[in-house]
């Protein structure tokens, strides 16, 4: 376990931890005694359509330190963990970062580099969104099938797009990489211990608080031009209200199924953070 005293005030810091964890606090911690920008690291809080129900900062955490790459992506726009980096870029030579967030492969990108794989090509992206994660973690090389979050739809999509577009396995590709922009030697990385027993009633609570502070409001405003298949679209919570909105589901069944689903995607989180970041400091949740 690492104390926040240990914390060099001259390196990067990576803060990683499973959703409603704490991990902005921490942030903004750092930031206000040691100095920093804060810079999101999570796949959701990118786009600009959710603020509420992906957790996003809130503007009296934004005016207390500087903080980037939140809300600044479309909700219709495609945006991988590429764009992610060359987005970050610019920070990484003018501030000194202090990156959040509980996308696990944004922080492996950063720390042990990212495969140049090239785009999608539309059709093959259009053929895959009507498969079933089943069928196309099936076509997948075993190699590659092994190295994913099997569970993860899009995870596993994208694997199947990259064979698909370029005859490769995406461990293939993964295996011819690029050093890493942030190697874990030139920084302070962090990753939250959040036991499930502490972190599933935190879970109900905030989402109890995101429909005090007008979650519903906000998928309302995405109703008329929602489509399941853009990345925006991936916000936990967010298939449930519109589900709910369109007289599918009762309210109190949208906030236990997206209670839920919230539940699950911490339980791949942790997962992931214990077979990839076995090198970072722990810090017990509180």
């Amino acid at each position: 376990m690492i104390n926040l005293d240990d914390i060099p005030a001259d390196r990067p810091v990576l803060i990683a931890g499973p959703t409603a964890s704490g991990k902005s606090a921490l942030a903004l911690e750092i930031a206000e005694t040691q100095g920093g920008t804060i810079i999101n690291a999570d796949a959701l809080q990118v786009f600009a359509n959710w603020q509420i129900l992906t957790a996003r900062p809130p503007h009296e955490d934004l005016i207390r330190a500087p903080h980037a790459l939140y809300g600044h992506v479309p909700a219709d726009v495609d945006y991988s963990v590429g764009h992610w980096l060359r987005d970050l870029d610019s920070y990484l030579s003018t501030t000194r970062p202090i990156i959040v967030g509980g996308t696990g492969l944004y922080f492996t990108a950063l720390t042990e580099g990212l495969a140049q794989i090239p785009p999608t090509p539309p059709d093959i992206r259009a053929h895959a969104d009507t498969l079933g994660r089943e069928e196309m973690l099936a076509a997948l090389d075993p190699e590659t099938a092994d190295r994913i979050d099997r569970l993860n739809r899009m995870r596993v999509q994208r694997a199947w797009e990259v064979q698909r577009a370029t005859g490769r396995g995406l461990a293939d590709w993964q295996d011819d990489t690029p050093p890493p922009r942030l190697p874990l030697s030139a920084i302070t990385p962090l990753v939250i211990d959040a036991p499930k027993e502490w972190l599933t009633p935190r879970i109900e609570r905030r989402f109890d608080l995101m429909l005090d502070a007008g979650a519903l409001d906000e998928a309302r405003a995405n109703l008329a031009h929602w489509d399941p298949n853009h990345p925006s679209s991936r916000a936990i919570g967010a298939p449930e209200l519109i589900a709910h909105l369109r007289g599918e589901l009762s309210l109190n069944q949208a906030r236990d199924a997206a209670i839920i689903a919230t539940r699950q995607y911490a339980k791949r989180q942790r997962t992931w953070f214990r077979a990839r970041m076995k090198e970072w400091n722990a810090l017990q949740a509180a």
